[in-house]
């Protein structure tokens, strides 16, 4: 019995597997590329929000500290004047300074 060869059908079988093959590994490549990217941008936005919270806000502590200041004067006068006694302008002033 006399078999037939087909070499158009054995490299049509090669080429298909070939070009499957190769856009198997473009599809990797863009999908690499693509987490890459997501990665930089997470890593950049997390940069950012560990930047934004180490600063603290200038404006809230100078007025804060301005608040004190003014009100530990007020308590100091009041002592001065006699109006407080020395046990009860320490008792404000652990107060003021503890922050209440």
């Amino acid at each position: 019995m006399f078999m037939r060869r087909r070499p158009l059908l054995g490299a049509a079988m090669i080429g298909g597997t070939a070009y499957l093959g190769a856009k198997a590994g473009q599809r990797s490549a863009q999908n690499q590329m693509v987490e890459e990217q997501q990665q930089y941008e997470t890593e950049a936005r997390l940069r950012q929000l560990e930047a934004n919270q180490a600063r603290p806000p200038a404006a809230a502590p100078a007025a804060a500290g301005d608040d004190m200041t003014q009100k530990l004067m007020q308590l100091k006068s009041l002592a001065d004047q006699g109006v407080l006694t020395p046990e009860e302008f320490s008792a404000a002033k652990a107060k003021v300074l503890a922050g209440g």
